[in-house]
């Protein structure tokens, strides 16, 4: 890292630290002044013009460079193996970006690929019953062994039961905390975390040492739905984190899926209501991937190639290489026949699965394109 990048980084997690400059504040701060450190050499009258800019935090502002010590923070990061993920960071996720009001900053132990891109979320009660920590650690598993990346809070019941079904199946899975990495809660799921850390990434969006206070809890759920293609809540009551999420997911262009439940089970009646508001339901995974529409940028896979949309992971090898020959412009059946070496009628019938599963679309009897 050179010295501009450092001072950048620096800047960069000292504005993230001034207390009530939340990610809408700094976005305009970073509208009107082009750099965190433009911010800081800012003239109060500067400063006061930019909305949500008050009195008070315009004081918190100019006494940031005097009162806050990033490189304090990034030696703690250091000394525990803590990365400091900024928005200009080539590993900031991109789909978390387009959310509109991205984390400046995430702290981050484990790692995060390109292929996180492919990932969803499953969210949910506390006090999950044995049914619902069933269907969690089932849709997890079935998620990671497709390819997709598990998301969650690492929360008691359904959350961990979504990070243990993920690595149950040695899928990866990233679990966002409401407190910092130093302050892990609850306790109890250390173990957890550092098994989930091998296996993707434990983030936040808190220093270290910031304590799991209640009002950050449904913060970070923009996190968790603004990392995924989409939220699954498998048992949520009527007041519940998990409903938060879901709605979050809605606001951010996100999928919503509900997993259904018994008619009297009171921690169903969230799911029952969001099915009720037009959420798909799931039974399988397949319910998932068929609902799922293309991805915001290709995800690059292990094996070199690229995915657009979470149903090729479905695929068997006549309808992968046939979907491979046709391109975005429109594609004749006869370059189909001569690029495959497949008959018109095989290549026909599939063509029928792949529109079914939303990947091509037909112009005509004997032209598609890929969507």
């Amino acid at each position: 890292m050179g010295p501009e990048e450092d001072q950048e980084l620096i800047d960069s997690l000292r504005l993230s630290l001034v207390a009530d400059v939340g990610p809408i504040t700094r976005r305009a701060l970073l509208e009107r002044f082009g750099s965190p450190g433009a911010v800081f050499e800012a003239a109060p009258d500067e400063l006061r013009a930019v909305k949500g800019v008050g009195p008070k935090l315009l004081g918190r502002i100019v006494a940031a460079r005097d009162e806050i010590d990033p490189l304090r923070e990034m030696a703690l990061c250091r000394r525990h193996g803590i990365e400091i993920i900024t928005e200009r960071d080539a590993r900031y996720p991109r789909l978390l970006g387009q959310i509109h009001d991205p984390p400046s900053v995430l702290f981050a132990r484990g790692e995060l690929l390109p292929r996180d891109a492919m990932a969803m979320a499953i969210v949910g009660t506390r006090h999950a019953t044995r049914y619902g920590l069933q269907q969690a650690e089932k849709l997890a598993a079935g998620l990671a062994r497709a390819g997709l990346t598990v998301t969650s809070g690492l929360a008691r019941g359904i959350d961990a039961a979504a990070h243990r079904g993920a690595l149950s199946a040695g899928g990866r899975t990233i679990a966002v905390l409401g407190s910092g990495l130093l302050r892990m809660f609850p306790p109890e799921h250390e173990e957890l975390a550092a098994a989930v850390a091998q296996s993707g990434a434990v983030l936040s969006e808190l220093p270290p040492e910031f304590e799991p206070l209640g009002g950050n809890f449904p913060q970070r759920n923009r996190i968790i739905s603004g990392l995924s293609l989409g939220v699954i809540v498998v048992e949520a009551p009527e007041r519940s984190g998990a409903l938060i999420t879901a709605r979050l997911a809605n606001e951010q262009g996100r999928d919503v899926f509900a997993v259904p439940g018994r008619i009297d089970s009171r921690p169903s009646r969230g799911c029952h209501r969001l099915l009720r508001d037009g959420a798909t339901l799931v039974e399988s995974v397949d319910d998932v991937l068929g609902q799922l529409g293309p991805l915001f940028e290709a995800a690059p896979q292990e094996d070199g190639t690229e995915l657009h949309h979470p149903a090729e992971l479905t695929l068997n090898d006549v309808e992968r290489k046939i979907l491979d020959a046709i391109d975005s412009e429109p594609t004749a059946v006869d370059h189909l026949v001569s690029a495959t070496g497949l008959g018109v009628p095989q290549i026909l019938s599939t063509l029928s699965v792949l529109e079914m599963r939303r990947l091509v679309r037909r112009l005509s009897g004997t032209t598609v394109v890929r969507n």
